[in-house]
Order: C-alpha cells, then structure tokens, then sequence
C-alpha cells in the first residue's frame, strides 16, 4: 500500500511580518495604542481546567487562555471575543471592543495586512473559507494556508481487514475505508513485504507557528523484508517551513533467522520474537556503538505474514573503521500485527508498492 502525502498547502514566510508584539495578540484594542484596557473580572483566584484540551476545528489554535489558566480554541474572525476569550493569534487576529473602551465583550478583527486572491476570490487577511468540501483555508498576509477537514490515515483499519482500499461513498464528501473481497492464500516465508502501514504518528496536521502549518507524513514501510532497510517520510517541522524528505534505518527481522523453527508446538505464528542475545548493526562497514536487544516481526504457518504495527524512532551512532562516527535514527518494533493483507504474485498492489519503495531507495 502507497503511503499517501497529506494533500495540503502549505504557509510559506510571507514578504510581510506580523508585529513584533503579535505574539500577545488576545483582547486588546489596537486602535490608537495609547488605551489601556481595564483589567479583567473574569478571571477567579485559581485555575480550573478540564483534564484533556478540547479537540478544536481544522486551522482554528488550541491557545492559553486570557487569564494563562487553560489551554482553549481561539475566537475566530467576526467571533464574539473577551479578555478572557482571545482571539486566534496566529492568523492576527485581535479583540476590537470597539467604544467607549470600558465595553467587556468586542468582535475578533484583522490587523492590516495583504490580500490573499484565491479561485479568483480576494479574501481580507485572517479571513477563513473553505476551497471545497475537502479543505478549509486562512488568508495570512497574503499568504494562503489550508488543512483538509477530511481524514488523510492511510493506516490500514484492522490487522484482519482484507485488501483494504478507500472508496468514493455516495453522498458523502470524504472517502472511507472499504474491506474488499476475502482474502487469498499466499505463500509462508520471510520473503513478503512489509505490507502495511506502520502505526506511528507526527506531528499534528493542524499544528501552526508564525506563517507556517506544520505537517508530517507517516513513515514508509521498510524497504527491505529482512536485514537492514530504510524507511522515509515528508516533513516541514523546520525553521525554514520546507518540505524536506526524513531518512530512517530499519530491520523487519534478520535474514539468517529460522524463525519458523521457534513456533510453538499448536501455535501458527511467531508474532514478535526478540532476539536472545544483544547484537549491533551494521551498515557500510561502519556498527553501532552500543548493542541492542531489538524486537523483530516473526513468521506464520498459514499463510499470514507479520509486518510492524507500532513502532519508535531512536539516534545511534555507528563507528567506522577509520575512527569516524556517524549518527543515524533507526526504527525500533514495538509490535507486530499477523495478516492476510499480503503481497501475492501478479497483484497490481503489489507492484505498486515496490515501485514505492524503489522510489524511496533513490
């Protein structure tokens, strides 16, 4: 299965910067910057926060609150706005309460800046709309930013789901996973792919900094069934907000284990074998400072084959021969979940997904 890219678009910087003070944008009149505003009476003695953050909309800032108590969604444009209810900050937007200045309740306002022109559409800076029923964008400064309101989880919904695949449902905006027709044995070995996708997580697609929206793709699976492989992945969680492909070493399990011989006697899988004795990685000559104990994905007698389900990224370092040290991340398994979502001779997926990988490799 391809690992699918997030299909949005991203802040790039801006010609033109937010204030330097933007940072503090909440209810504050902006006006004249001479007022001051009278201090809240909305805010108690102590903090009483929920104890999980609220899940708020596509592109809407989980920010802290006026009162720097609790962690809350961010008014947005032409929202009613307090001391206490900021305004999202990130898209420079502010409370104007208007006049006389002694008012406690005020509507959420954009500081100047450029116009964003979009399907041929001019739209204010910190104004939100929507490009389809798939995306919901923000004109920032003349920047335009957009985070898909539909889910981009490539992830297969089961370990027991049978050639999965995403369908277009009538009436329906966004598409669902669909389980297909029922499976066909495949061949034992460990010579199948690692099929599907790994259950690992980024940083959250709706994440934003100052003109940027951060978002991550899943990791790829790895290139090799058995012995030392990479696995790749998209990011821009950089200083600059560009696209940059992440690089991984991994091992699925080691090519000389006879896995099949370490199933026990009525079972028909090994699913998560860990090796009995520490070893180190190899890679160009070059091995790991320290030894390791890592979890592998085992074998099936029936059929399945076993592929990461949750995994971890952890540094190492590798010391080469002529004393230089080079730092890689590797990934370590977790777990691994057994299937029949397997690769089989002439399947167009199949094919699909070593193509993938081939690209990956370059």
């Amino acid at each position: 299965m391809k690992a699918a890219l997030r299909e949005t678009v991203l802040f790039g910087p801006s010609s033109r910067a937010l204030p330097s003070d933007s940072r503090n944008v909440g209810c504050l009149e902006w006006g004249s910057g001479s007022e001051e505003r009278m201090p809240s009476q909305e805010c108690s003695g102590q903090c009483s926060c929920p104890s999980t953050p609220p899940q708020c909309s596509p592109g809407v800032s989980l920010v802290l609150d006026g009162c720097g108590c609790c962690r809350v969604c961010a008014k947005q444009m032409g929202e009613l706005c307090t001391e206490k209810d900021l305004c999202d900050p990130h898209k420079g937007l502010y409370c104007d309460f208007g006049a006389p200045i002694n008012r406690r309740i005020g509507v959420c306002t954009a500081r100047d800046g450029a116009t964003c022109v979009f399907g041929g559409t001019v739209y204010k800076s910190g104004e939100t709309f929507q490009s389809s029923c798939k995306y919901q964008c923000t004109c920032l400064d003349g920047a335009v930013g957009c985070v898909p309101l539909c889910s981009m989880d490539v992830r297969l919904p089961s370990p027991d789901c049978p050639m999965p695949r995403r369908v277009k449902v009538p009436g329906k905006c966004c598409e669902e996973w669909e389980c297909d027709s029922p499976y066909r044995p495949t061949f034992m070995g460990s010579a199948l792919a690692a099929y599907r996708e790994e259950e690992t997580y980024g940083p959250d697609p709706s994440m934003m900094r100052e003109n940027c929206l951060v978002q991550t793709t899943e990791w790829s699976a790895c290139s090799k069934t058995c012995g030392l492989g990479i696995s790749t992945r998209v990011t821009n969680d950089n200083r600059d907000c560009r696209l940059e492909k992440q690089t991984r070493l991994c091992m699925v399990r080691p090519c000389e284990s006879q896995l099949e011989q370490s199933i026990r006697k009525g079972k028909k899988c090994i699913r998560t074998p860990r090796l009995s004795k520490p070893m180190k990685f190899e890679i160009s000559g070059c091995t790991t400072t320290k030894s390791y104990r890592p979890k592998f994905c085992g074998v099936c007698l029936d059929g399945r084959c076993c592929t990461p389900h949750r995994t971890t990224t952890l540094p190492m370092e590798f010391k080469c021969p002529d004393g230089q040290v080079m730092k890689k991340h590797m990934m370590f398994i977790k777990s691994c979940a057994c299937h029949h979502n397997c690769p089989g001779e002439n399947d167009i997926f199949e094919s699909m997904y070593y193509k993938k990988m081939m690209g990956d490799m370059a």
